[in-house]
């Protein structure tokens, strides 16, 4: 056993280490590869499977970044969005229709991998094509357009399979008025 080891791995992470440092969960921004490979440069031989077992033992865990951090604010933001709320409040005193529109992340439709996760029998999980490459013969993408009626506090999705274009975005709020109308 190299006794030099794990202090030689900890002195790589510590620069790049994240988390709270008295939390039981911390994680490193560098691969168990990256960290094998500087491991045994340095005269430590250790495949990259060993490297992840000693981080699991030191409280580091396989982390996805949450998006926290925000960005620099234009200027005039707040003015912005203070003439459209007055608009809004306008319009709907007004008695006229007021919507809400927002569109989602495009969505591959049929048996390809997602990201989240199903109950399913154990060792039987839901098969997904190994690549995620559109088929020509599939429908495509899903895009999700939806639009809210602020003052009826209503709302509509309308999902389409072909492109998020203008085009989409305003047959999207037509549909959606003309269901408004109808109800």
């Amino acid at each position: 056993m190299d006794l030099g080891l794990r202090p030689a791995q900890l002195a790589l992470v510590e620069p790049d280490m994240r988390g709270d440092p008295m939390s039981p969960l911390r994680w490193m921004t560098r691969s168990t590869r990256k960290l094998a490979a500087e491991l045994t440069r340095q005269g430590h031989r250790v495949p990259a499977d060993t490297v992840g077992d000693l981080l699991r033992e030191e409280g580091f865990s396989l982390q996805a970044n949450a998006k926290t951090i925000e960005g620099t604010q234009h200027p005039g933001r707040d003015a912005q969005f203070r003439c459209i709320n007055e608009q809004a409040r306008d319009h709907r005193d007004a008695r006229n229709l007021v919507i809400s529109v927002d569109t989602k992340k495009k969505e591959l439709v049929g048996q390809y991998k997602n990201g989240g996760r199903e109950c399913m029998p154990k060792e039987e999980p839901a098969r997904g094509k190994t690549h995620d490459f559109l088929d020509r013969q599939g429908p495509g993408k899903a895009v999700p357009y939806g639009l809210c009626d602020i003052t009826a506090n209503t709302g509509w999705v309308n999902v389409g399979c072909d492109h998020d274009t203008a085009a989409f975005a305003v047959e999207s709020i037509l549909w959606g008025s003309f269901i408004h109308r109808c109800t």
